[in-house]
């Protein structure tokens, strides 16, 4: 009983020293990328391109036509919802992307309705410089 009330006393003494604050890491904001800019990367490094999305209206972002693999690779994709979470609140779509070798090549991604078999109601274009 005596090593719990010690152990307990301690813990308590910590958290005040402390100031009994617990800190968290910002999250970073995510800036929207500009397709009218060229984004510069040098091989070997991954490459972020960011986009306003809202899957919960079925809209969807796709990437349009083949990739050159010879100077970029896809690596992921992933939505993140912008703060404070709420239902049909949008967000961003985060995708990631490796620059193989040097060239220069271009993304086109396609804003897609829910109904399949439709075209994009929106494209946008991005030029990569991989040095």
């Amino acid at each position: 009983m005596k090593k719990l009330f010690f152990l307990l006393a301690i813990a308590m003494f910590t958290i005040t020293a402390c100031g009994g604050k617990v800190t968290e890491t910002p999250v970073p904001q995510l800036e929207i990328s500009e397709p009218g800019q060229t984004i510069e990367v040098a091989a070997g490094n991954e490459f972020k391109i960011i986009i306003e999305s809202n899957p919960s209206t079925g809209y969807h972002w796709e990437l349009i036509g083949n990739l050159d693999d010879r100077v970029i690779q896809f690596v992921s994709k992933e939505y993140r919802a912008s703060e404070p979470v709420l239902m049909g609140s949008g967000g961003k779509d985060v995708w990631v992307f490796k620059a193989l070798a040097a060239g220069e090549t271009k993304i086109v991604l396609g804003h897609y309705p829910p109904a399949q078999g439709e075209p994009a109601g929106q494209e946008v274009t991005f030029t990569i410089v991989v040095k």
